[in-house]
């Protein structure tokens, strides 16, 4: 037998072999490869995550304006005269019924004693012509004296009576003008401006000292007319102060102006605000809004929450992969940019925000740690 003729056969099943080999590598890699094409999981930034919590909300019109003194009072002369001390200065806290101005009294204090001097004729005047009139009605009851001598002491004793009531008025009078020249304070407070200093001539109605109370303070602002429903009197009102930052003041409506502004649509009111710690300053800038409706519930933050479909929808994170959701809201919190979940999701739930909610329903995500928090090293040195 030829040798040549021998090898054919044998090339031939060396060669199905070979194919037979690759076939099964073949079906291997296909095998294999749908668990190397799965999807990978979207890296998402912390800042890119809410979490459900309850908190505190509160909803209602915003309202803002300056802070002034509840109490205030310019401290006028009601005399004229020259100023012969005061007794305050601004920053000064004075008591009520606290000397703070003392004025020249020479023409008031002669114009007591003359008009004290008036009362004690005036009184004498009165006695006499009051027992002349006694006696004269003994007489008459004796038939001593005419009818006419009788009523003569009463017309005497009636024009005594009214000259005593006069001098009366007089001194009464004199003495509170007398006392005018005391300036004194008309409640507890602080002084804020003085107006006058030693020497200097004032008339009456020319202003002395301006002293506020700063132990309530009120914020007059205005809402709009559309809003007027969700305010009422006794309403807390909550809001910040320029010159404390972070820190929220509380407090209270106590008037409704009945009329809204014609030109604005406005309609103005007026929050008081105790300051028993005399931190605020009137003139300071307030901003805040009146709390008509607080509650305690599920919150997330505005940007949570797509509003662009028919029904408000969350981008849930649920066993790693986003899940969109439905939600039904209730109020918005404008202060805290925060919005009440009534249903849909539940507390602790974990939400994307931002950019992060243009991620694919379905899509694997996961939670970055935040940029400033650097990973342990285990490198010993």
């Amino acid at each position: 037998m030829n040798r040549s003729a021998l090898s054919v056969p044998a090339a031939s099943l060396l060669l199905a072999a070979s194919l037979g080999v690759l076939a099964g590598c073949d079906r291997k890699s296909a095998d294999a490869a749908p668990a190397s094409s799965a999807p990978a999981a979207v890296m998402v930034g912390a800042e890119n995550v809410a979490v459900v919590e309850t908190s505190e909300l509160a909803s209602g019109p915003p309202i803002s304006g300056n802070l002034q003194a509840e109490r205030e009072a310019t401290v006028r002369a009601e005399i004229s005269g020259a100023v012969l001390q005061t007794y305050a200065d601004q920053g000064s806290r004075v008591g009520r019924g606290a000397m703070i101005v003392r004025l020249n009294d020479a023409t008031q204090r002669d114009a007591f004693l003359s008009a004290r001097s008036g009362l004690t004729t005036a009184q004498m005047a009165a006695d006499i012509a009051k027992r002349e009139l006694e006696r004269q009605e003994k007489l008459a009851a004796a038939g001593a004296i005419a009818e006419r001598e009788l009523e003569s002491s009463r017309r005497s004793n009636v024009a005594a009576q009214s000259q005593l009531a006069d001098a009366q008025a007089r001194l009464t009078l004199a003495r509170e003008q007398l006392e005018n020249a005391e300036v004194r304070a008309p409640f507890n407070g602080i002084v804020s401006t003085r107006q006058v200093s030693a020497g200097d001539v004032v008339q009456p109605g020319g202003a002395l000292f301006t002293i506020v109370d700063p132990s309530s303070m009120r914020l007059e602002g205005s809402v709009a007319a559309d809003q007027l429903s969700a305010v009422r009197i006794g309403a807390p009102v909550s809001f910040t102060v320029s010159g404390y930052p972070g820190q929220k003041f509380i407090g209270k409506v106590t008037r409704i102006n009945p009329t809204a502004d014609p030109s604005t649509g406005q309609v103005r009111i007026v929050a008081s605000i105790p300051n028993a710690s005399n931190n605020l300053v009137g003139g300071l800038f307030a901003d805040g809004r009146v709390a008509s409706d607080q509650r305690r519930a599920l919150t997330v933050p505005f940007g949570a929450v797509d509003v662009r479909g028919v029904r408000p929808s969350v981008l849930l994170v649920k066993n790693g992969k986003t899940e969109r959701r439905e939600v039904a809201v209730g109020i918005r919190d404008e202060e805290a940019e925060r919005l009440e979940i009534v249903s849909g999701v539940a507390a602790g739930d974990t939400l994307l925000i931002g950019a992060a909610q243009g991620i694919s329903p379905g899509t694997p995500v996961r939670v970055s740690a935040p940029s400033d928090v650097a990973p342990k090293s285990n490198t010993k040195s």
